[in-house]
């Protein structure tokens, strides 16, 4: 009867221990150097360069054409990846600005990271989260703003979901959650590996 128990202890540990390294194989790698494929079905809007992108100027403007908030970071990114972190890197101020990449780490172990931006009127901290889920990796970032109408600091939540198509196409879906009586909206972007 012991060695029945032992044989059954043994095979459960062995189980657990195998679904664990499987798991721990099948999380993609996002690495490498990508640029989001245009929609073909978009359009470019008057006055913006890229369908669906509103220009610099505009970028969230109140009033303005906002066009495509698209995956939130730049249409070409360089993502590197460790057991520990992801990070992304694109630029997004001209060659006149003289201004280093926007860069962003986020740790994989669902620990909170802090991002600090210089953007328009000071430094900005967005802090993030991560998870897996199954073989997509989950970015949930709170970004602070200021209510116009209240001056009351809030927060606004955007989900980015990360996962490979292939190991040359890159999904990223993102989600911003309704703010000041907006709408919720949701795009999706696919990138191609360069």
């Amino acid at each position: 009867m012991k060695r029945v128990i032992h044989t059954w202890i043994v095979s459960a540990i062995a189980v657990a221990w195998l679904s664990a390294a499987v798991s721990a194989q099948s999380k993609p790698n996002f690495a490498g150097r990508w640029t989001s494929d245009p929609d073909p079905a978009a359009a470019p809007a008057p006055g913006t360069g890229r369908a669906g992108e509103a220009p610099a100027g505009q970028r969230g403007g109140a009033g303005r054409g906002r066009g495509d908030m698209g995956s939130g970071w730049g249409s070409t990114i360089t993502i590197t990846q460790d057991a520990a972190k992801l990070v992304v890197e694109y630029a997004f101020f001209g060659r006149g600005d003289m201004q280093p990449p926007l860069k962003f780490v986020y740790a994989l172990d669902g620990s909170e990271t802090r991002n600090s931006v210089m953007m328009g009127r000071g430094i900005q901290t967005q802090a993030s989260v991560t998870s897996w889920q199954g073989d997509k990796l989950v970015i949930t970032t709170m970004h602070p703003f200021v209510d116009p109408d209240s001056g009351r600091t809030m927060t606004a939540e955007v989900k980015q979901v990360l996962s490979l198509e292939s190991p040359t196409s890159m999904i990223v879906e993102t989600t911003r959650a309704a703010t000041l009586g907006g709408p919720a909206s949701t795009t999706r972007t696919v990138y191609r590996k360069l």
